[in-house]
């Protein structure tokens, strides 16, 4: 009935997803199966992509070759690019989406991927031969055979929902749990915990009092995510959203429903997200504070469904009703469904390798939340390289790693195998010491010649690409060689809180002004005005950020090159640590687990000193 696969995906999440398309682009004849074909890349918490650093990296796994920006592009109903008022180290572009359009895109994309096929079924064990993993067992009693298997599980792995007292298994509500395979690891001689995530209640948006929330508006230029042209709404058509508060009186009502969380009994036993925090975690743990923001976002273009974003809770369903009405906006709230906490299993990140491999089984990977991740970006960014390396590994070539410097992809996936994790790992800026490199606005130009090279990314991307670099290259020049005048510029300069000319100045000088831009400064200059009218917004802001934050830029790629010295010097796989008697314990420990292939990794793993690489240094010299 089934061919032999050369890559198995397990689970059609975000990781899940993005594994298959990225192996079946590059030639894998792939097969994809989850239990139910009809929630393939569900949003199951909050319909929406991006935010801080999250945005960033939807934007490197476009730049890849990945699905993710264009289908969050095709279904979005409102975009934000956040954080405009600091530099653009820290821009964020941020999505509201269509929660069904979402998925239906995203099958529709995978329907239309070569080499790839679809099975509805729970995979319920690992077939495992010699060290190396050869295909799956099903819950139907299939033996699927493949080169390679990919696990992205998310929450299903042996799941429990709770709401009050009431506790049941599923993987997420209405969805039955995946058993078997975790047990089987154990056996295999993998170590795995649990943890815990919540989703909020949603209600029905007929029932609000909007007059009396504060409106949040998309902005007026959508930019999207995909370097590709991708269809986008107008504008004017965006759906907005809102913001309102919980109180006092919110917090009392909550806290009479302590006695029955089972946070609080202790009936939920997984680390749940520290950034991310329920409603009854948060006024317990902050309270002086006497309300919480909440944000009220719709769930696409053509339903009234709302997903209350901030108020994620287990508590039993009649306090989080009772709860709700006493916020303002939601006196006469009705409910569609309630909120739930769910437990699963996670493998420990540290036995992987950089390819998302495992290391106690060959040929087997992990993408998703199934390493300790929280959130679809870094479930999907996961999925991207385990599906980039699978394939690789079935054709015996080298994997595909990122480093820290060149992408938070890099940064995640370096977190994740150095430092491990025993709570949900969410992506943030101050995660990058390199974060002014990897900005939103340049990951194409970092990434698609790579993912070109592999034959991810197309003939299209490649060509927009260099038709950037080269357009940037162009503009830099012009504002390099024109000379404005005194007269031309000084009543803008002085309009901007800017200093007035006394003798004319290159337009590259002026832009390293705080309060200048490009696109001002063109609009009151003729001369600077018809050189760049024939280069798109993209071209003209990448240059102007690469020209007035190059002091910056330029001290990052040093601390770069000086940091590559460490990252050169690879220790041997068979290394023996517990022979070196001057390391510390701990160090000896975790370098003997972790097996790092590089002194800089080595230097990143939690609890090791700088003294530890120091003495690792000199006996590797010896």
């Amino acid at each position: 009935m089934f061919p032999t696969y050369d890559v198995i995906v397990v689970g059609a999440g975000h990781a899940g997803c993005e594994a298959a398309a990225a192996a079946a682009n590059m030639g894998s004849r792939v097969l994809l199966i989850t239990m139910n074909l009809q929630t393939i890349a569900q949003m199951s918490c909050n319909p929406a992509m991006g935010g801080i650093a999250k945005g960033q990296i939807v934007r490197e796994i476009d730049a890849l070759g990945g699905y993710s920006g264009i289908v969050t592009d095709r279904s979005m109903i409102q975009f934000r690019l956040l954080n405009r008022s600091k530099g653009p180290a820290m821009w964020s572009p941020r999505a509201q989406n269509d929660r069904m359009l979402f998925s239906s895109t995203w099958r529709e994309m995978l329907e239309k991927t070569p080499n790839l096929d679809f099975y509805q079924d729970m995979v319920s064990g690992l077939l495992v031969k010699d060290g190396q993993v050869t295909g799956v067992k099903t819950g139907m009693g299939h033996q699927i055979t493949a080169r390679a298997v990919i696990l992205t599980n998310g929450t299903f792995l042996n799941g429990v929902i709770h709401v009050g007292e009431k506790r049941f298994g599923g993987g997420r509500v209405g969805e039955k749990a995946a058993t078997g395979i975790t047990e089987q690891l154990i056996e295999l001689g993998f170590e795995s915990n649990r943890l815990k995530t919540g989703t909020p209640p949603r209600v029905d948006g007929r029932s609000l009092d909007y007059s009396r929330m504060e409106i949040q508006e998309g902005d007026n230029e959508i930019t999207g995510f995909s370097f590709l042209p991708t269809p986008k709404p107008a504008p004017e058509q965006q759906r907005c959203c809102w913001i309102t508060y919980t109180g006092p009186d919110v917090h009392e009502i909550l806290r009479t429903g302590f006695d029955r969380s089972p946070m609080f009994q202790g009936r939920i036993q997984g680390t749940g997200p520290r950034y991310c925090p329920s409603i009854e975690d948060k006024i317990n743990r902050f309270a002086e504070r006497d309300r919480h923001q909440l944000f009220v976002e719709p769930e696409g273009w053509n339903t009234v469904e709302i997903y209350v974003n901030g108020f994620s809770t287990s508590l039993p369903e009649e306090v989080q009703y009772k709860a709700l009405r006493l916020v303002p906006g939601f006196e006469q709230v009705r409910l569609f469904r309630p909120g739930y906490a769910i437990e699963y299993d996670y493998f420990p990140p540290t036995q992987l390798s950089f390819s998302l491999e495992t290391k106690p089984l060959s040929h087997l990977f992990f993408a998703g939340q199934i390493n300790g991740t929280t959130g679809y970006e870094e479930a999907a960014c996961q999925g991207l390289v385990a599906g980039i390396n699978a394939h690789l590994k079935t054709r015996e070539q080298e994997p595909f790693v990122l480093k820290r410097s060149e992408a938070y992809i890099g940064v995640l996936i370096d977190d994740l195998i150095n430092k491990g994790t025993d709570e949900p790992y969410r992506m943030f800026t101050s995660r990058a010491e390199y974060r002014t490199l990897l900005r939103q606005d340049n990951a194409d130009l970092r990434l698609t010649e790579r993912s070109y090279r592999l034959g991810l990314a197309g003939e299209e991307r490649m060509q927009r690409v260099q038709v950037k670099r080269q357009g940037v290259a162009e503009v830099r020049k012009h504002l390099q060689e024109i000379a404005l005048e005194p007269g031309e510029v000084n009543v803008f300069l002085e309009e901007n809180g800017s200093a007035p000319l006394l003798q004319k100045q290159k337009a590259a000088q002026l832009l390293l002004r705080p309060n200048i831009g490009l696109k001002g400064l063109a609009a009151v200059t003729g001369k600077l005005k018809d050189r760049l009218d024939k280069y798109d917004a993209e071209i003209l802001e990448q240059a102007e950020i690469q020209l007035k934050y190059e002091v910056y830029i330029e001290k990052e790629e040093e601390l770069v090159k000086r940091m590559s010295s460490l990252e050169d010097l690879l220790i041997p796989g068979n290394f023996n640590y517990d022979k070196i008697s001057s390391l510390s314990i701990e160090a000896r420990q975790k370098f003997s687990r972790i097996r790092p292939r590089t002194l800089g990794q080595a230097s990143r793993i939690s609890g090791v000193n700088p003294s530890d690489v120091q003495i690792l240094m000199v006996h590797m010299k010896r």
